[in-house]
């Protein structure tokens, strides 16, 4: 994803001794130690020159120290080689001399000869052994003392063959060496092969032994190359027979065939030289074409060849080109005429800053916009197709308007406008031929390009010598060096929406400038129209405005030429302003006339804002780590947590996490996108692309979102880089979020994605936490304002509830009612912090109940089935939790289905509930509660049941103030007392309010007379004791009169049930009688007579209505008992049942436990009042009311099978005296006093 740029070009003219034209620069060698270039021509002198010599003066002369060689007149310099070892030139020569010549002392010496002539010479990498190939055919392999190792024959000369015959011509070396040095390669002719077939082999250096040998092939002349990192021999094959281009072969070491790839020329063009760079990534060769030669440079990326620039020479120059050794990206050509050209090469970027990919491929621009898809080269949406090799390209891209410039390689300027970036998909797999634009002016060798605006570009072109690209007529003879141009665009076509305009484009220059200094990179000014940075070398940078043509010295120059260069606009103080970044190739990082970082290898920068302000800078450093550095950071100086972009191993930095660790290595940056995509590009050096999202893009993208109110789109960053959705909430303070929940439910309308929101809120505020080294808030409004205005209804205190609220109630006022939505309520109440479990039952409860009512209201649809909804509270709470919510609400049946469809085992719940449901309602809740620990609901069930001490026991564990205790248990007393509980309440009067009087009085109520009076002494109160002793006279006496009547209405019950018994057995013994009388009755008939008359007779105790209990209902059975129960009580005379409620009545009048209790209590406060008159009077009148009672019962049961009253037997007094005998140790007079009992 990246472009080969030029970005300097320096040359210079050797002045060649011999003013005769036929003297021409043949060889060249490089002293690595010294950077000193070495020239041999053709008249056997050696040209010494040094890099730094090269500049771009007027003058374009280049010194230079000439030697010359002496030799025979017909001998010539057939091979020149520099020995680092030696210090000095090593010569072959035509007739086979090897000559050391020191150049320093220009000193010659012969060290060799070499019978046949020497053809090249060639040192290994190392410098121990050096290999010379004699024009014979025959390899000599000698150390650098010149000893000779091995002697091998290039090829097997068969019989007949004269060996001393030269097989080659005089310039070519087909000797190259692997990078270790182990091993060298040799390209032959096959001696008995009848079509020139030519072969590859392979030998080893110890030894000189033949290690392989490739396949017969059509090689073209003596080209051959293998990679210094070993892994590829490069070669190149003829193709003339198959009609096609010559095509660049691939070979291992062991001769197979791996790839190759075609040069895209000519048939009938050649190649003459093949050389790699010293890193092996860059292959570049000499291609002489129909017209003109060109050094053509190629890339492997991705299992393609690329060819990345092309530089045209015309065919007289005979141009030819070495690498610089050291330097991998400096190419150096030179020409016969002795004209010598610096190229200093940088990978730029192909990605430009609005993300669109623009890859350099030959004639072909391959267009891919990253934002759209991320589709790595070879592979593209469309591409462009141009006359000729693409050299230098710009965008222009500002609002929906895209340009693209290219300058080719014979010259030509080419303009496309591009439609907007949208409607690309429809250009998608197209090639569009791009037509030169028009121009009468020549632009020269065009080194620099860019925009001024949407028609002007400017340019920094070089002039000079016999430049294919700088063809200067007879009136332009002063127009030499470089020049920054103004070059005007017009279009005589209309542009169609949606179509490219490759043609009718025009160019001219309008303005141009003369440069004294040498321009290392341009960029437009983007905060100032038509106006441009230029970078000089040096680092010296100057602002040139259009038209006005003045360069204006910036003091925010580079402290040195930095070949990558960028201006953008950053925002300082509200006010936009140009920052510019330089990076040179040490990897030291300017910005804004300081240095950033020494040690990054690749830069981008980032905009989250619609109007490409930049806020982020990301570089990536050589120890392959990645920053995200804030541009307000760099603006204020505070990039003290980066710690110089060095990693030292820091365990806090990298808690911090202020890099990210590139996970493979020499990864470079080649762009971003920007804006909500928020992704780094990166791409290794295998080719392949990666994308990655910093965390702390990712985060400014979804805070800008969140500060312009984007809602959905910062849900759908959140949702798709898996942030914690906390930070849509806490980036400027949740009580401000509170007021946009509404706008924030009506943009995501998606209530998928709002119950995702829902469930994943929590109270912590991830902006300081979580994300609080890699978030910055801009803060628009003052929190503390917000947390001022409190929401009405809301929960201030508690974010959770307070946020899912105000969801909720957005919900149900923005969307319509759907299944979808009520789940998602559901799910608000169940994420409340607590969760509103309770409510969402209810919700669901209601749901239930439609359901069970079988209507077809439409409403129903708007809802989701009661099942689905409590599987998906389920799901999203703990079952317990639901469990116990159910059972706060008091329905068992909803308990129960609850528990059902969480799975739980009915033997667990199901006899609990059963229990529930036996208890009286109040009874039932005070349990719930109680399990529950709703200890305040508790204490509303308590009560209601009445039950004072438990309320009061909850009470205290509600842990209540004491006026609060005093408060309830006045409370409690007035309500006992209403309820006839006077006992009770004294309790409460006494315990808990502490108020004597009043506690006396309800026990003298509650006839509780020991206590009454026990309370009365222990407090020392004579009054109450004197009240409590009166209150139990009175009522003693009452109680005598009650039992004296009471005594008279046994004797009345008794003789009554006496006299009816004996009437009711003289009536049944009549009716027997008369019953015999009747034999001409059928047995049956008779006997269902008899049962009827009889059951209709006053005395039984069954009715008519009753044999026949099968035809009546069950209901009507009911009612009728139910009034039976109601009239048992009253006697009716001569009623039938008047017999049995006689009885019934005679067992009511007996004593209860509580009358026997108070009894006995108010005998033992009369006798400790000292009143034994009126307790013995009580006790005796009570105890014969008693006695009397149970004597009567017992009489009336005896009497009751009998078929006769006794009237000796059957009598009051008689068993009044049996019941006396037996109440002597009877538990039924518990409460007499034994100091009154009658021996």
């Amino acid at each position: 994803m990246n472009n080969l740029k030029l970005y300097s070009e320096l040359s210079s003219k050797l002045e060649l001794e011999s003013k005769e034209e036929d003297e021409s620069v043949l060889f060249s060698a490089f002293d690595i130690e010294r950077s000193r270039l070495f020239f041999a021509s053709s008249a056997n002198r050696i040209y010494t020159t040094h890099l730094s010599s090269f500049h771009n003066e007027r003058t374009w002369s280049l010194s230079a120290d000439v030697d010359s060689i002496d030799l025979e007149p017909n001998d010539y310099i057939t091979a020149l080689e520099y020995l680092m070892e030696k210090e000095a030139l090593v010569i072959g020569t035509f007739d086979g001399l090897l000559l050391l010549h020191g150049v320093d002392g220009n000193e010659t010496t012969m060290v060799g000869r070499v019978e046949g002539g020497v053809r090249c010479i060639s040192p290994s990498p190392d410098g121990d052994v050096l290999a010379v190939l004699s024009r014979l055919g025959q390899i000599l392999v000698m150390t650098h003392d010149w000893d000779l190792l091995y002697e091998t024959a290039l090829e097997i000369v068969p019989e007949g063959v004269d060996v001393r015959e030269p097989t080659s011509s005089r310039y070519e070396s087909p000797i190259s060496w692997r990078g270790d040095g182990k091993y060298f390669v040799t390209l032959s002719e096959v001696c008995d092969s009848i079509t020139l077939l030519k072969r590859i082999k392979v030998w080893e250096r110890d030894s000189g032994a033949l290690h392989a040998t490739s396949e017969s092939k059509a090689f073209m002349g003596s080209v051959i190359e293998w990679m210094p990192s070993g892994a590829k021999i490069a070669a190149v094959c003829d193709r003339k027979t198959d009609s096609e281009c010559p095509s660049i072969v691939f070979f291992e070491r062991n001769g197979l065939e791996r790839s190759s790839f075609r040069i895209n020329e000519q048939m009938d063009s050649t190649i003459d030289i093949l050389r790699w760079n010293c890193t092996s990534d860059l292959l570049a060769a000499i291609v002489k074409c129909e017209k003109h030669d060109a050094v053509k440079i190629w890339l492997f990326s991705n299992n393609h060849w690329y060819l990345k620039h092309e530089i045209r020479y015309s065919k007289k120059d005979g141009v030819k080109f070495m690498w610089d050794p050291t330097k991998p990206m400096q190419l150096i050509c030179w020409t016969l005429g002795g004209h010598i050209t610096l190229y200093n090469f940088i990978w730029n970027t192909a990605v430009t800053e609005n993300s669109i990919s623009l890859v350099v491929d030959d004639s072909k621009i391959f267009v891919t916009p990253l934002a759209l898809s991320l589709t790595p080269p070879p592979m593209y949406l469309f591409n462009l197709k141009f006359p000729s090799a693409v050299r230098e390209i710009s965008l222009y891209s500002k609002n929906t308007k895209n340009c693209l410039a290219a300058f080719l390689s014979d010259g030509c300027l080419c303009v496309i406008e591009l439609p907007t970036v949208d409607t690309w998909d429809e250009l998608e797999g197209k090639q569009f031929i791009v037509e030169a634009s028009i121009s009468e002016s020549v632009f020269g060798s065009v080194v620099h390009l860019i925009w001024l605006d949407s028609h002007i570009l400017l340019a920094v072109s070089r002039y000079g010598f016999d430049h294919y690209l700088s063809r200067i007529s007879s009136n332009e003879d002063g127009i030499l060096g470089f020049y920054l141009q103004e070059i005007e665009l017009s279009c005589s076509e209309d542009h169609v929406p949606g179509l490219l305009t490759c043609s009718g484009w025009h160019a001219k220059i309008s303005h141009q400038n003369s440069l004294e200094g040498q321009v290392i990179g341009i960029a437009p000014n983007p905060t100032r129209r038509c106006s441009a940075y230029i970078q000089f070398d040096g680092g010296k940078i100057f602002e040139y405005t259009s038209r006005i043509g003045a360069l204006k010295h910036n003091d925010l120059s580079f402290s040195s030429s930095c070949p990558w260069m960028s201006v953008v606009s950053v925002a300082d103080g509200g006010s936009l302003k140009p920052l510019l970044f330089g990076l040179n190739d040490i990897g030291r990082l300017n910005v804004g006339g300081r240095i950033l970082c020494s040690n990054c290898s690749s830069f981008s920068l980032y905009s989250n804002l619609a109007d490409q302000v930049i806020t982020h800078l990301i570089l990536a450093t050589k120890q392959d780590l990645l920053y995200i550095v804030g541009i307000n950071d760099i603006l204020n100086g505070t990039l003290e947590m980066y710690e110089d972009f060095i990693h030292t191993g820091n365990r806090r930095r990298e808690e911090i996490k202020t890099f990210i660790k590139i996970w493979e290595r020499s990864a470079k940056i080649v762009g971003v996108l920007h804006g909500d995509e928020a992704a780094v590009i990166l791409q290794t050096t295998r080719g392949n692309m990666e994308c990655i999202y910093p965390r702390k893009l990712v985060m400014a993208s979804i805070i800008n979102a969140l500060v312009q109110e984007r809602f959905r789109d910062a849900l759908l960053m959140v949702r798709r880089h898996r942030i914690d959705f906390s930070v849509m909430v806490d980036h400027c303070g949740w009580q401000a979020f509170l007021q946009s929940a509404a706008e924030f439910v009506r943009q995501v309308n998606n209530l998928s994605h709002i119950t995702e929101f829902v469930c994943a809120i929590k109270n912590e505020n991830v902006t300081e936490g979580l994300y609080g080294d890699i978030i910055s808030l801009p803060r628009s409004k003052d929190i503390k304002d917000l947390k001022a205005r409190d929401p009405k209804g809301l929960d201030v205190n508690n974010k959770v509830s307070s946020v899912l609220l105000a969801i909720r109630k957005a919900l149900e006022e923005q969307l319509p009612e759907s299944p979808a939505r009520e789940l998602c309520i559901l799910t608000t109440l169940a994420r409340s912090d607590p969760p509103l479990l309770e409510e969402a039952l209810v919700r669901i409860k209601v749901t239930r109940e439609m359901e069970l009512s079988s209507s077809n209201d439409p409403k129903r649809r708007s809802y989701p089935s009661a099942e689905e909804a409590l599987k998906h509270l389920l799901w999203l709470s703990d079952s317990e939790a639901v469990f116990e919510a159910a059972l706060g609400l008091y329905d068992l049946n909803l308990a129960a289905i609850v528990a059902l469809n969480s799975q739980r085992d009915p033997k667990e719940f199901l006899p609990f509930l059963q229990e529930l449901e036996r208890m009286p309602d109040l009874l039932m809740r005070y349990n719930i509660d109680l399990r529950l620990c709703s200890l305040e609901k508790a204490l509303k069930s308590y009560r209601a049941c009445g039950n004072w001490s438990g309320v009061l026991t909850v009470a205290g564990l509600l842990e209540m103030g004491k006026d609060e205790v005093m408060k309830l248990a006045h409370e409690l007393s007035e309500e006992l007392q209403a309820l006839g509980k006077p006992g009770e309440a004294a309790k409460i009067a006494l315990e808990y309010c502490g108020d004597v009087n009043e506690g006396i009085n309800l026990l003298i109520s509650a006839r509780d007379w020991e206590e009454a009076l026990r309370v009365a002494f222990l407090h020392g109160r004579e009054d109450l004791i004197l009240e409590v002793k009166n209150a139990s006279l009175e009522c003693a006496s009452m109680l005598i009169g009650e039992y004296e009547e009471s005594l008279e209405k046994v004797g009345k019950y008794l003789a009554r049930y006496l006299a009816v018994r004996q009437r009711r057995l003289l009536l049944a013994a009549k009716l027997q009688a008369e019953e015999r009388s009747m034999s001409d009755l059928d047995d049956d008939t008779a006997s269902e007579a008899s049962s009827n008359f009889s059951g209709m007779s006053a005395y039984t105790t069954r009715t008519r209505k009753t044999t026949s209990s099968s035809i009546i209902s069950s209901a009507a059975s009911k009612a009728r008992d139910m009034r039976q129960q109601r009239k048992r009580g009253k006697i009716r005379p001569g009623s039938p049942g008047e017999e049995m409620a006689l009885v019934e009545h005679l067992k009511g009048m007996s004593l209860t436990a509580g009358a026997k209790r108070e009894l006995k209590s108010l005998l033992g406060s009369l006798v400790m009042t000292s009143e034994e008159a009126t307790a013995r009077k009580l006790q005796h009148t009570a105890e014969n009311f008693q006695i009397s009672q149970m004597a009567a019962v017992q009489l009336a049961e005896d009497a009751m099978p009998s078929d006769s009253i006794n009237e000796q037997a059957h009598t009051l007094e008689l068993y009044i005296q049996r019941v006396k005998s037996e109440a002597q140790n009877s538990e039924a007079f518990f409460w007499r006093s034994k100091i009154f009992l009658y021996p």
